[in-house]
């Protein structure tokens, strides 16, 4: 993480962490992923212990903090014996299971819903009855994506669940070690696809003017980028807030904006950002139907992205987050500050 965002992160953790709470025992899925590991950090520094689902033990212990409070739990969160071992003496789990697009071993379905399922069963066995779990922005049960429908339905099993849940639903996440991230980043500096351009995804909008004979036009979703030391740090906080459970809370940054704008912004902060490069959109249908055909005939690596993320791109991710400010103090960082903190690290 960036030194700027880091030490906002520890001046608000300290606030929202009394020194006369008795730590907690917390077991995170995910923990090594790019939520993951802040959240980790967020949980060292408000004194607690984590107790972290790992696959790669080798791998946690270079991207996790070396902490005498880390418990590494070898094993898959769908193995059957994992998820019981990984909260045995826990006190709260926090879930972090996801993905944004399917391989060969790892399924949306399987991902979002099984392993759900998992840990709540395994959390309801052991009494750990605290269940934070990170879901996402727009899921709904009929999306074209089928990101969005097995999201939701990872939801519906949470709130069924009997525990004492809180669900968060974080829009688009960046930071350092962020995917997306490294994406722009990549392509703000001319080295991956499409090299000559920063693209993005547009829908067709109706407009009174007349647009090349017809009434449509393109344009960019709304977007509010929230930063991964933000997402972090309400998980944390929610540990402590008796208010948090039994409630859903949108988390999107400070700043409203579209696509070109973010993109801009980001390829101008970069210290080796090539300034000359054109923002440039897409129409996210036919692409998502050009992934859609790859996929059927066996070319679904073809394409950097899958169909269900050009489908979601034609969608605004903001929300009001004033439930989220109101009982976690969620005030987050804007956009353009913390990308100028970490962008010579990117």
């Amino acid at each position: 993480m960036s030194h700027a965002p880091h030490s906002h992160s520890a001046s608000h953790s300290a606030s929202h962490s009394p020194s006369h709470a008795a730590p907690l025992t917390v077991a995170v899925t995910g923990g090594t992923g790019f939520v993951g590991r802040n959240v980790v950090r967020e949980l060292l520094n408000a004194g607690h212990h984590v107790r972290a689902l790992v696959r790669l033990p080798e791998k946690a212990r270079q991207v996790l903090p070396a902490d005498r409070r880390i418990t590494l739990v070898a094993g898959e969160v769908l193995d059957r014996k994992s998820p019981a071992a990984l909260v045995a003496g826990a006190d709260a789990c926090i879930h972090l299971i996801g993905i944004i697009r399917e391989t060969a071993s790892n399924s949306f379905k399987g991902m979002h819903e099984t392993a759900t399922r998992a840990m709540l069963d395994a959390c309801g066995a052991a009494s750990v009855k605290r269940f934070v779990h990170m879901s996402a922005m727009g899921v709904i049960p009929d999306g074209k994506a089928e990101y969005q429908r097995t999201k939701y339905e990872g939801e519906q099993m949470v709130r069924r669940s009997g525990l004492d849940w809180t669900i968060f639903r974080p829009g688009l996440i960046h930071g350092v070690d962020g995917e997306m991230t490294k994406m722009m980043a990549d392509w703000s500096r001319g080295r991956s696809a499409p090299f000559f351009f920063m693209p993005y995804f547009t829908r067709l909008v109706e407009t009174d003017q007349p647009v090349i004979l017809s009434r449509v036009a393109l344009e960019s979703a709304r977007i509010a980028p929230v930063h991964v030391g933000d997402v972090a740090r309400a998980f944390v906080t929610c540990l402590r807030k008796p208010e948090s459970i039994s409630e859903l809370y949108n988390l999107s940054g400070s700043e409203e904006m579209d696509w070109p704008t973010m993109l801009g912004i980001f390829r101008d902060t970069l210290p080796d950002g090539d300034r000359t490069l054109p923002i440039l959109g897409l129409p996210a249908l036919p692409h998502a139907y050009m992934a859609l055909v790859a996929k059927r005939i066996g070319l679904g690596g073809l394409f950097p992205y899958d169909a269900g993320q050009a489908f979601m791109a034609e969608n605004d991710a903001t929300a009001d987050c004033g439930k989220a400010a109101q009982h976690l103090g969620f005030n987050p960082i804007s956009f353009t500050n913390s990308v100028g903190a970490y962008a010579a690290m990117v």
